[in-house]
């Protein structure tokens, strides 16, 4: 008879060779904005008008439907995470529920996804700044915001968690006066707007809410799945919290809103202020079109500011994330046993250095080889976030049957109509995958991240089958 996996699995509680562990660095205003901020990433403010462009009114479907995945995988994670808190979240659930090669092979393909994520900000934000001051060249920016935020993740998890504070406030601040502003201009009722108020009619009036047919719907999904990643960071920083359980909780119970206000919300107000296909949509982003629209003076530079903040704030949390996946593989025994020291304040030096060193090489390649070998990176991670989901809605369907076995009294946060919603979360998410193989720049994302994804978890089942006749 085969063994039940454990939630007390040897694997997964390791004590960490040298330092203090990881500590409560983060309090619950700090994982309050984390979750917050977490859902608003610089490709909502950049890349939105794409969307547009391509379904329309419609696009506001393709968001609601990838927001509706996104909450229930959440809440399947949410359920894990409140019972079990950890640095390494849904990697540390896979290892324990569907073998150790699961949580080896997602931890370091989601170590990997942002460790590209670095250098795709980095020079994001570099571009800006260059901007601003162009006699500082872009490398010299790229080089100094990353160097920046790998000191404030190495001083101690608070000062992360104090930055990702201000930026994601900064952040919900100008998304909240977005909607509230743009409403009022809607309705005719913002004093000195230069838009005439046209309420609901741009929804309809440039060829009708599907202009480009149904099938754009899901051309629109294609686009904007991938802005909602960084939702499930703040299961990983919940480990570092003064009540992990609680913050948790909050934060899965929350996610609704938080998708329905910050990108619904925003999206549907840029609609209603201008027709779908005005030029500058496009041109200028759809965000600057809309304040544009209103008077709003200096637009686009407001929106920089916004959107450096933006990148900023993902570039800072992508450090942090791939560190503590780094340490979580590390305390597991599936990455080198550096990774899981940790210094007297509790930080993980070596874990972030690790991925700040991979970090910075991914931003030399973009420099250096952005078609060749740059694109391969940036395509080979390209649906990892996909598979990351996959991975957690697989384990969730049997760490529900783990928690209930032996620790009953942890199951505080319960994933609706189980396991039917699971199921349909799955045919969810696979159906994107497929859908992404009828579509040129998709398919190669999803060709190259599948080879990346088997080479690795080859990799790891080689290494299992090793270990086991030792």
């Amino acid at each position: 008879m085969t063994a039940q996996p454990s939630l007390q699995s040897p694997a997964t509680e390791a004590t960490p060779p040298g330092g203090d562990g990881l500590k409560a660095g983060l309090k619950n205003r700090h994982l309050s904005m984390i979750a917050i901020g977490g859902v608003i990433g610089a490709g909502l403010f950049v890349g939105s008008g794409s969307g547009i462009a391509a379904a329309g009114p419609a696009i506001l479907i393709s968001y609601a439907l990838v927001g509706a995945m996104v909450v229930l995988v959440m809440r399947m994670l949410g359920e894990m995470a409140a019972a079990r808190p950890s640095s390494g979240s849904f990697s540390a659930y896979a290892d324990q529920a569907l073998g150790r090669w699961a949580g080896f092979s997602i931890g370091w393909l989601y170590w990997f996804f942002w460790v590209v994520v670095l250098a795709v900000e980095a020079t994001a934000g570099a571009t800006i700044l260059n901007g601003w001051v162009p006699s500082v060249p872009q490398w010299a920016w790229a080089l100094i915001v990353m160097v920046v935020l790998t000191a404030v993740n190495l001083a101690a998890v608070g000062s992360y968690g104090e930055f990702e504070f201000w930026f994601a406030g900064i952040k919900v601040v100008a998304i909240a006066g977005f909607v509230i502003i743009g409403l009022l201009a809607v309705f005719g009722v913002l004093p000195g707007s230069d838009n005439p108020g046209s309420g609901f009619a741009h929804l309809t009036d440039a060829g009708g809410f599907f202009p480009k047919g149904m099938g754009a719907v899901l051309t629109g999904v294609l686009m904007v799945v991938f802005s909602f990643m960084g939702s499930e960071i703040v299961t990983l920083a919940a480990g570092e919290s003064e009540d992990p359980q609680k913050a948790v909780t909050r934060a899965t119970n929350s996610v609704i809103w938080r998708i329905g206000i910050f990108y619904l919300g925003s999206i549907f107000v840029v609609l209603t202020l201008l027709p779908w296909n005005d030029p500058s949509i496009t041109k200028d982003g759809s965000y600057v079109a809309a304040l544009n629209s209103i008077g709003i003076p200096h637009a686009g530079q407001v929106m920089d500011v916004i959107v450096l903040t933006a990148v900023l704030s993902c570039l800072n949390s992508g450090l942090y994330t791939a560190s503590r996946m780094a340490f979580s593989l590390g305390q597991r025994g599936d990455a080198p046993k550096a990774f899981a020291r940790t210094t007297s304040r509790g930080v993980p030096r070596t874990a972030i250095l690790g991925s700040v060193v991979f970090g910075f090489l991914a931003v030399w390649f973009n420099y250096q080889w952005p078609d060749t070998v740059f694109n391969f990176l940036l395509n080979s991670s390209g649906a990892v976030a996909l598979f990351v989901w996959l991975v957690i809605c697989f384990t969730q369907l049997r760490m529900r049957g783990m928690i209930l076995r032996e620790q009953p009294e942890k199951l505080v946060v319960k994933m609706w109509l189980f396991p039917y919603l699971t199921w349909a979360t799955i045919a969810m998410i696979s159906f994107v995958l497929v859908y992404m193989l009828t579509d040129d720049a998709g398919r190669e994302q999803v060709l190259l991240s599948l080879l990346v994804a088997a080479f690795v978890v080859g990799f790891a089942l080689v290494r299992d089958r090793v270990q086991s006749k030792r």
